[in-house]
């Protein structure tokens, strides 16, 4: 007998955002409801729904709905974290989510112990990893979503273990595993790869999408010259959202306090130097 249906987040997130179109037609869009709480260098900074953080949406939520396991990989500063947090904070059910915070190549007993943390089990782990195991399976009853981030830090033992959590036939929980290099980390374990529902690159922003998301991610870069953009693109930007950030936040400081300022070459040029530190 077939157990009760899980709600489908992919039918509830009722995002509320405009479409604005870009280059080669493709159309990014921009979220007005400010629910996502992510980490940005600036104020006044958008989530832009780029291709990218559209399919990290979708699979993120597909995740939650049938409670499979996810790798959300890309190289470092692609914005991963982003539309992963964004993602998450609009899940129906965002009191379901727990964020692990692992250490580097933690041991099984530490894992066992963040993950308590995690679940706020609210108490000392039994000593016996028998028992140990057995109140964080009780805890996983009911569904929820497991959020490793720099899951690369994961030594085998430890990916084991999370598989054999999720594996449990008591457990109904989704694993999403994000990082940089977290795919070759999953790979290493044939037994949780062959698990993963949907492996998902972030990759970076074509020079044909920048100056379209980085107008849409923060009201300045309006009024750049789609010149200045391909220059610092080609310069220091190489489509990373990181560097884009940090600019935009020494962009920012620039400008405080200042009415009418225009960002020019001059001004793109004193940012970016910051930026590339010592040669």
């Amino acid at each position: 007998m077939a157990g009760p249906r899980r709600p489908d987040p992919l039918s509830e997130l009722g995002l509320n955002v405009v479409a604005e179109k870009g280059v080669g037609g493709q159309v990014f869009l921009r979220e007005q409801k400010h629910l996502a709480q992510v980490p940005v260098l600036v104020p006044d900074a958008q989530v832009v729904h780029t291709p990218a953080v559209r399919s990290v949406l979708r699979t993120v939520a597909h995740a939650a709905a049938v409670g499979a396991v996810v790798c959300l990989y890309g190289d470092a500063g692609q914005g991963k974290t982003v539309a992963l947090q964004y993602a998450l904070s609009q899940l129906p059910h965002p009191a379901r989510v727990r964020r692990v915070h692992v250490g580097v190549h933690p041991t099984v007993p530490e894992l066992r112990r963040v993950l308590a943390d995690a679940l706020e089990l609210g108490r000392r782990l039994p000593r016996g990893a028998g028992e140990a195991d057995l109140m964080l399976v009780n805890a996983l009853r009911q569904p929820r979503v497991l959020v490793l981030d720099e899951a690369q830090r994961l030594p085998g033992p430890a990916l084991e273990f999370l598989r054999g959590l999720w594996d449990h036939p008591d457990t109904d929980t989704a694993l999403v595993l994000a990082g940089a290099g977290s795919e070759r980390a999953l790979r290493r374990v044939p037994a949780l790869a062959s698990r993963v529902l949907t492996w998902e690159l972030v990759p970076r922003l074509s020079p044909r999408e920048v100056a379209t998301v980085m107008a849409a991610f923060h009201p300045l870069w309006e009024d750049v010259s789609e010149d200045d953009v391909v220059w610092v693109d080609e310069h220091v930007g190489h489509g990373n959202f990181r560097t884009w950030a940090k600019l935009t936040s020494h962009l920012t400081a620039e400008l405080y306090g200042r009415s009418r300022a225009v960002v020019d070459r001059r001004m793109l040029e004193r940012a970016c130097a910051r930026l590339m530190g010592p040669l």
